[in-house]
């Protein structure tokens, strides 16, 4: 991560000068890009190293959500630095138009080049740590990964939408190119800092386990022979690898103080060996005509509906 916040430091600075020695809005663009992916590392490496804290007695469920809010940093970084950038380099350009230096644009074409190998190396890497984790489906849940897989694609095709307005200015004489190549980089910036900030604040907010993973864990307490139903059952992620699962349950009749004790502690250490990411389990034991029962099967969370306003 180091190597590649350097790496992209180096690349910023380069397209930087080449922007101001050709006044390419193309090339600014793509600097404002890469100073923006610099600041998301940043984050990124502070959300891999504070996630992993012990919980403690002020976060008694961890600090597995501090990637979640870095990644929405990230994700406001790529909007304003990137994406609103990019949109103001691609309007005054149409607004002022540009005088054209031949040296000065092979220059920043070169630096572009250079700056394509990069970042295509660097999609190549975090696409087979994808694939090491499990594939699209599972590797994509890390959201430092998810972001960093998000800022190398769209590095990717920023640079080349840079190069060919870049080429059609020098061959056309006309700046619409380059201006229409930095207006796609700032739609392009701005849809996968929208993407990136809504999965963050889903996630943020307390999403739900999978449904197929909350099913199962459904099942899975409804094979309990002390479990008469099931009224409720509630997930949250606290983490990329950690889940909260609490269930109100009724017991079979019969049952003494003692004997639901040790089948509560049986339950939910049945739970945590079919699911070691649930670290935090809760089981509330109710009559099932009492009041509660009755508003726990009613709920949005019981029924899979849809709540608040």
């Amino acid at each position: 991560m180091l190597v590649a916040l350097a790496a992209n430091l180096v690349i910023a600075a380069a397209k930087a000068v080449g922007g101001l020695a050709a006044s390419s809005p193309a090339l600014l663009s793509e600097a404002a890009h890469s100073v923006a992916d610099s600041l998301n590392e940043v984050f990124l490496l502070a959300a891999l190293r504070r996630s992993r804290r012990p919980p403690d007695r002020r976060h008694p469920f961890g600090y597995g959500k501090e990637r979640f809010f870095w990644s929405l940093l990230a994700a406001v970084g790529i909007f304003v630095m990137g994406g609103c950038f990019s949109f103001y380099q691609g309007i005054d350009a149409l607004r002022k138009g540009s005088e054209e230096h031949l040296s000065g644009y092979i220059a920043g074409l070169i630096v572009l080049g250079v700056a394509l190998l990069a970042e295509g190396g660097s999609l190549l890497r975090a696409l087979y740590q994808v694939r090491k984790q499990g594939g699209r489906g599972r590797g994509l849940r890390d959201p430092a990964l998810r972001t960093v897989v998000a800022e190398d694609g769209t590095a990717v095709v920023g640079v080349t939408l840079a190069i060919v307005g870049m080429v059609l200015h020098m061959v056309t004489g006309q700046v619409v190119w380059e201006a229409a190549a930095s207006l796609a980089i700032g739609v392009l910036l701005v849809y996968v800092a929208y993407r990136l900030g809504r999965d963050a604040r889903d996630q943020l907010i307390g999403e739900a386990a999978d449904p197929e993973a909350s099913a199962r864990i459904r099942e899975l307490l409804r094979a309990q022979p002390e479990i008469d139903s099931v009224e409720a059952l509630f997930t949250m992620k606290t983490g990329l690898d950690t889940l909260l699962v609490a269930a109100r349950v009724d017991l079979a009749p019969g049952l003494d103080s003692e004997r639901v004790e040790e089948v509560a502690v049986r339950i939910k250490r049945s739970i945590t060996s079919a699911f070691p990411e649930a670290e935090q389990v809760f089981l509330d034991v109710t009559d099932r005509g009492s009041k509660e029962a009755r508003e726990a099967r009613e709920s949005p969370a019981a029924t899979g509906e849809r709540g608040g306003a």
